[in-house]
């Protein structure tokens, strides 16, 4: 019953900004979008919970757009090269935002008035602007809302007689939306102006469905059961994790390529598996801060968007690519990362089409990975392992069980009984060392908490040698089978 607000305009209008003041942050943990001087940031369609004063609603952000992007949308995939497919890609997410939304804010720069990409988009969305209404519906949806927002006006200094700006605000009325309200996305000016509209289109359509109040907020009521399972996929550039979200989804949700880098934004879509919900999050490559390209900060900002999703999983899923037959040292990194911020571990071995060798099957790749992973990290013996190909679809349908059983794990509760039955079980066989000369006793252990599981000992001495807790934490993972996770005691 929430309203779709999206959000679009011409390269560098201020779009990101506008969509980083707007979303909910206590619902949207995976962060704010990616907001840069550099014309065409923004690729992807990304989504969040928005809010402003008490109305919740989905807040879309979107590729800049310009009439040269918007003729690329009738071309044939064939007469485009791989940047003209890039770009095709990106005009049509952001055409499919339009199409969804109840609310389009069009932005543009008041600075510089109505261009010809502005006056291509605002006469791409006329077309649009009526809404095709389901015949099955018992009710019909008003029609799509468009309203212009001029940007980058702060305070006065634009508010005067024979002001260029006024001008620009005069033209833009011969758009067709009606006058453009002057907001500055940066300062937070000309809020209660949306505030308005967006209160008003979400009551329109809670009365066309004969809803009488707004449902309440998506993240206070749920239970922990229904709670979405918080997955995000990482790995190195080039991998294969956009082409892994878009077979998961069996939709071209996020954009998908052979150039290095795409995606930028971390891109969270709410999607539902075998009726479970569940928040997918695709992130940008990661590579050594060696590597990257330093003459702008959006590869920087790219990877801390990334590791931030990593950092509020449930799950995360490192992408490998098999063809490279081992990890590398940045894919130890980032399992490494993983592995200290708490979070469960599954890795998926994709691209397994192109190991084409004879006597080499999927289950051969799968220990090699895992024998690698145990010799840098022995906490993380026997994590699960998925090979599959994510561009033909095989073994891919296995990747989602394992997440689901990775995050039981990783959130299961231990009774302070049965831990208790079990170091008693463990001291019989192999009691602790003597510390400082006095024999050393666990009196009992209980789990503290779970995501990760955490669990203290209560002893007869100080401390125990860091060998036999090393002991105890193998034992426990075999026991409890908590393999993927760090397991801390």
């Amino acid at each position: 019953s929430r309203i779709v607000v999206s959000i679009l305009g011409p390269p560098n209008a201020g779009k990101s900004t506008l969509f980083n003041r707007l979303l909910d942050k206590a619902a949207n943990r995976a962060g704010t979008a990616i907001v840069s001087n550099v014309p065409g940031t923004t690729r992807d369609r990304r989504e969040c919970v928005g809010r402003i004063g008490g109305t919740l609603f989905r807040l879309v952000d979107t590729a800049g757009v310009d009439g040269e992007r918007l003729e690329l949308l009738a071309q044939s995939r064939r007469n485009q090269n791989g940047e003209g497919i890039l770009m095709k890609f990106m005009m049509g997410q952001t055409l499919e935002a339009a199409r969804q939304a109840d609310l389009v804010f069009l932005m543009f720069d008041a600075r510089v008035g109505v261009t010809a990409d502005l006056l291509e988009t605002a006469r791409w969305l006329r077309k649009i602007s009526q809404r095709e209404q389901d015949p099955a519906a018992q009710t019909a949806l008003p029609d799509r809302q468009i309203f212009l927002l001029a940007n980058k006006l702060e305070g006065d200094f634009w508010n005067f007689d024979g002001s260029i700006v006024l001008d620009h605000l005069t033209e833009a009325t011969r758009l067709g939306f009606g006058e453009a309200i002057p907001i500055s996305a940066h300062h937070g000016e000309g809020l209660a102006d949306i505030a308005v509209l967006i209160e008003q289109a979400a009551v329109a359509k809670r009365q066309s469905l004969g809803i009488l109040d707004d449902d309440t907020d998506l993240a206070s009521n749920d239970s922990d059961k229904d709670k979405p399972l918080q997955l995000a996929i990482l790995g190195r550039q080039n991998v294969g994790k956009s082409t892994l979200v878009n077979a998961l989804l069996k939709q071209d949700r996020v954009i998908v390529g052979a150039t290095p880098g795409l995606t930028r934004d971390a891109i969270a879509v709410e999607w539902t598996w075998k009726n479970r919900p569940v928040q997918i999050v695709d992130t940008a490559g990661i590579r050594k801060r060696s590597q990257r390209n330093h003459e702008d900060a959006i590869e920087d900002l790219s990877v801390e968007d990334a590791l931030r999703a990593m950092k509020v999983a449930d799950v995360a899923v490192l992408v490998l690519d098999a063809e490279a037959r081992k990890l590398q040292r940045q894919e130890l990194a980032i399992a490494d990362a993983v592995l200290k911020e708490g979070r469960a571990l599954v890795v998926a071995a994709n691209k397994m089409d192109l190991i084409v060798e004879r006597g080499y099957s999927k289950k051969d790749f799968a220990e090699d990975v895992r024998a690698q992973l145990e010799a840098r990290y022995p906490i993380l013996r026997k994590t699960p392992i998925v090979p599959m190909s994510s561009l033909t679809g095989d073994s891919v349908h296995k990747l989602m069980p394992v997440v689901f059983r990775a995050r039981e794990r990783w959130s299961r509760k231990i009774s302070t009984g049965e831990l208790n039955r079990w170091i008693a079980e463990v001291m019989d066989g192999k009691p602790p060392p003597p510390v400082s000369g006095r024999k050393a006793r666990i009196k009992y252990v209980m789990q503290t908490k779970g995501r990760p599981p955490t669990f203290l000992l209560f002893c007869n001495v100080a401390s125990l040698p860091e060998n036999y807790l090393r002991f105890l934490t193998r034992n426990f993972q075999d026991t409890f089978e908590m393999f993927g996770m760090e397991v801390r005691m």
